[in-house]
C-alpha cells in the first residue's frame, strides 16, 4: 500500500509541474496582431489579416452572403437558387486538391462566378479562357514577420493610389484604390493555338499579349487535366488588352483589366475573364478586402464590386472550409488551436499511457492470487453436526447447547455462574413463575447425560428441544442471528 501511494503521488507531482511548465511558457496574455506572413484570411477573423468587415458590411447591405463550409463537390449539387459567387481569399490553410479544383471549374463552366483574391493565386484554380488566354501572376516583394496589416505606413509605403483602367461594374463607385506594396501582379498571356495537347518536343513557347515573364505557363494548365510539363521559351512583351466602347471581350474571350497595378511596365491588379458560362475574377492583393486595408481610398467599393459582380445579385459564398472552419473539422480541437491547452492534453495522455504501460508489468516475483474463504458459519455448523452424529457424541451435542443456556439462566435469576444447581432452579422459577421441579429435572438431566449417562439420539434431540423452547419462552435468546431464524 505505502510503494502505491508513492507511485500516486509521484504522478500527481509530475502532473502539476508539468501545469506549471506549460503556464510559464505561455507568457502571452494579449492577442498578438495578424502578420501578413501568418495571415488568417478567414471570415471569422476579427484582426487586421481577416475578412469579417467585408462579410459583415455585406449582410447589412442586404447581399445573401454564406460562409461555405462543405467541400467542393456540393457547389454542383446547389441548383437553381444555390451558391452565384464562391470567394477563395489565401493564404488557406489547405490548400485545394486536384479533385477539389476540378469540381469548382465544373461548377463555373456551368455559369458559378470564382472570385480568387491572392497574391499567388493557384494555377489549378486559372483555367485557360476561350481563345487560349491565361492569367499569370507574380511577385516583387514579400512581408516579414513582422509586418503587421494594421500598419498602414509599411504596407503602403511609396505606393501610389490607382484609379480604375476603366468603368466597369466592378469598379462602381471607385475613384482611388489603395493597394498594398506586396500585392501581385497579375499578367495576361495568350498560349498558340497551334501547340499540341501533351507532350514538350514540339510545344512553342507562348504568344504573349501584355507583359513579359509571366509566372504561369501552359503546362500548368494541362497539369490540371493531365499532361506533361516542359519548360516554355520567354514570351515577347506585347500590349495589354483592355475592353473599350468598341472592342468585343466577349467573342475573343480575352481576359478584362480592370484596374492596373501602378508599377513601371505592363501589370494588373483586377482581371476577370470568361469560363465556359461562368467567370473568373482575380484580385492580386488580399490588403483591399482585408479589415486593416478595406478603410483605405475606395476598396471597400472595389471589394463589394468584387464580390457581388457589381450588385448584381445571387447568393455569395465566402470559403472557409479551407480555411479550416469546415463542416468535417474537429470543432474541439479547432476552439483551442494556438493556445498550450492541446499540448497539455497530449502531455496528460502521455502520463497516462505511461502508467497503465507500468501498471501492466511485474517488476517482482510472481504470487498467487489471494483466495477468499467462501464457506459460511451454517457449514462449520452442519460439519460439526454429520460428524457428531456418525461418532454417536450425543453428550457432546447437548453440551454445546446446556453450557449457554446455563449462563443465560444463572444471569436471569440473578444468581453466578457457578451457583448451585437448585438455587438456579428456584431463582428461575420464582421469577417466571414455572415449576421449580420439573426446571430442575430438566438441568439436572442435562448435566448426567454431559457427564457420560447413557443417551439416545432421541432423547438427546427432546433435550435439546426443551433448551430452546425455554430460552425462547423465557426471552433470554443471546444472540441476533437466532432471534432471526426465531421469526
Amino acid at each position: 500500500m505505502r510503494g502505491r501511494l508513492l507511485i500516486f503521488l509521484s504522478v500527481v507531482l509530475m502532473l502539476v509541474l508539468l501545469v506549471a511548465l506549460n503556464a510559464a511558457s505561455y507568457v502571452r496574455v494579449e492577442q498578438e496582431g495578424d502578420t501578413e506572413l501568418q495571415p488568417d484570411r478567414s471570415t471569422l477573423n476579427a484582426g487586421g489579416t481577416g475578412t469579417l468587415a467585408l462579410f459583415e458590411y455585406l449582410q447589412q447591405s442586404g447581399v445573401d452572403v454564406v460562409r461555405w463550409r462543405q467541400p467542393m463537390s456540393a457547389l454542383l449539387d446547389e441548383g437553381e437558387g444555390g451558391v452565384a459567387s464562391l470567394v477563395v481569399v489565401g493564404k488557406l490553410r489547405h490548400a485545394f486538391e486536384r479533385r477539389e479544383a476540378e469540381a469548382v471549374l465544373r461548377w463555373v463552366e456551368r455559369g458559378g462566378r470564382l472570385v480568387l483574391v491572392d497574391r499567388s493565386p493557384d494555377p489549378k484554380l486559372l483555367p485557360t479562357a476561350a481563345g487560349h488566354w491565361r492569367v499569370g501572376s507574380e511577385q516583387f516583394e514579400y512581408p516579414g514577420a513582422e509586418v503587421r496589416t494594421d500598419d498602414v505606413e509599411v504596407m503602403t509605403r511609396g505606393v501610389p493610389l490607382l484609379a480604375p483602367a476603366q468603368p466597369t461594374a466592378l469598379t462602381r463607385d471607385v475613384a482611388e484604390v489603395a493597394r498594398s506594396r506586396f500585392a501581385g501582379r497579375l499578367h495576361v498571356y495568350q498560349t498558340d493555338a497551334n501547340a499540341p495537347a501533351a507532350g514538350g518536343a514540339n510545344r512553342r513557347g507562348p504568344r504573349v499579349i501584355n507583359t513579359p515573364t509571366p509566372t504561369p505557363t501552359p503546362e500548368e494548365d494541362e497539369g490540371l487535366f493531365g499532361g506533361e510539363e516542359s519548360e516554355p521559351t520567354p514570351p515577347a512583351p506585347a500590349a495589354t488588352p483592355q475592353a473599350g466602347a468598341g472592342d468585343s471581350t466577349e467573342e475573343t474571350g480575352a481576359p478584362v483589366v480592370h484596374v492596373k497595378d501602378g508599377r513601371e511596365g505592363e501589370g494588373a491588379l483586377l482581371v476577370d475573364y470568361a469560363y465556359g458560362r461562368g467567370r473568373v475574377v482575380v484580385l492580386s492583393d488580399p490588403y483591399i478586402v482585408s479589415n486593416g486595408g478595406i478603410n483605405r481610398a475606395d476598396n471597400l467599393f472595389l471589394a463589394a464590386g468584387v464580390v457581388t459582380d457589381g450588385q448584381r445579385g445571387g447568393r455569395v459564398a465566402f470559403d472557409e472550409f479551407h480555411q479550416g472552419y469546415g463542416a468535417t473539422e474537429n470543432q474541439f480541437f479547432a476552439y483551442f488551436r494556438g493556445t498550450p491547452v492541446l499540448w497539455l492534453f497530449a502531455q496528460t495522455g502521455l502520463l497516462v499511457a505511461a502508467l497503465v504501460w507500468t501498471r501492466g508489468r511485474r517488476f517482482a516475483r510472481p504470487l498467487p492470487a489471494p483466495r477468499a474463504d467462501r464457506r459460511s458459519k451454517l457449514e462449520f455448523v452442519a460439519s460439526m453436526a454429520e460428524l457428531q452424529q456418525r461418532a454417536r457424541a450425543y453428550d457432546l451435542a447437548v453440551e454445546n447447547i446446556y453450557q449457554r443456556t446455563r449462563r443465560a439462566l444463572a444471569r436471569y435469576g440473578g444468581v453466578g455462574a457457578s451457583a448451585p444447581l437448585e438455587q438456579v432452579a428456584a431463582r428461575v422459577a420464582a421469577r417466571s413463575g414455572r415449576d421449580p421441579r420439573r426446571l430442575e429435572a430438566l438441568l439436572r438431566e442435562c448435566e448426567d447425560s454431559i457427564a457420560g449417562a447413557p443417551l439416545t439420539a432421541r432423547r438427546a434431540l427432546s433435550l435439546a428441544r426443551e433448551l430452546r423452547e425455554l430460552e425462547r419462552d423465557l426471552g433470554i435468546l443471546m444472540r441476533a442471528r437466532e432471534i432471526r431464524q426465531a421469526r
